[in-house]
């Protein structure tokens, strides 16, 4: 799935202010599987918020999701999106739907039935609190599990859940590599530490803490 992944056209990253970075295919591959693991995407209803080029729910369209809603505010990657959509539709029986909306400027999208969020949201490093309307968004869909890998830094995710009816779990640590693409990065690639966490209701955690 990384080398299907891979070969999607890429994130243009035209702004530094919305953080467009892009995820690698391995990475999001990694990713996509261990959310399959864990909650299985087959007939699932799946929405990507800041989907970028579309990697992480055309992820999920190939492991078996009925229906991936990809959500981009950026017009110009949206129909990135698109592109990559319309081709993985050709060899699946997954239903890929793309949606323009700049969450927190523009309405959001009204969403009913949604099983699984996915995002990779801006981590507020050059505009903060730039992934607060994508996460509110997140949890007012009501999902049984919403999955964000974010920097590792991050504090305010798991009060945010809270505040919001969820509880929450670490799936995985990578590192992310973040091409020197903007003028203030100096080196020619560069890793950032990242974690994925699992937003669950009461009672739905599914990983075990060692002492347990």
């Amino acid at each position: 799935m990384a080398i299907e992944l891979s070969k999607l056209i890429q994130h243009p990253q035209n702004s530094v202010e919305l953080e467009q970075y892009p995820t690698e295919g391995d990475l999001a591959a990694f990713f996509m599987l261990a959310v399959d693991q864990l909650d299985e995407l087959h007939a699932k209803t799946i929405v990507d918020i800041g989907a970028g080029n579309g990697i992480l729910g055309i992820g999920c369209a190939i492991l078996d999701a009925s229906k991936v809603i990809l959500i981009e505010g950026d017009e110009d990657v949206s129909k990135i999106a698109s592109e990559n959509a319309e081709k993985v539709m050709n060899n699946s029986t997954c239903e890929i739907q793309v949606m323009t909306c700049m969450l927190g400027i523009q309405e959001s999208p009204k969403l009913e039935d949604v099983d699984i969020v996915v995002m990779n949201p801006p981590w507020g490093f050059q505009t903060p609190k730039a992934d607060r309307p994508m996460l509110e968004y997140a949890f007012s869909l009501n999902a049984s599990a919403i999955y964000v890998l974010h920097s590792a830094k991050a504090k305010h995710l798991v009060k945010m859940a809270k505040d919001c009816g969820y509880d929450s779990e670490i799936v995985f640590e990578s590192n992310f590599r973040l091409p020197a693409k903007y003028s203030h990065q100096s080196r020619r690639m560069s890793n950032t530490q990242v974690r994925c966490w699992r937003f669950h209701k009461p009672g739905d955690a599914k990983i075990l803490l060692e002492e347990e």
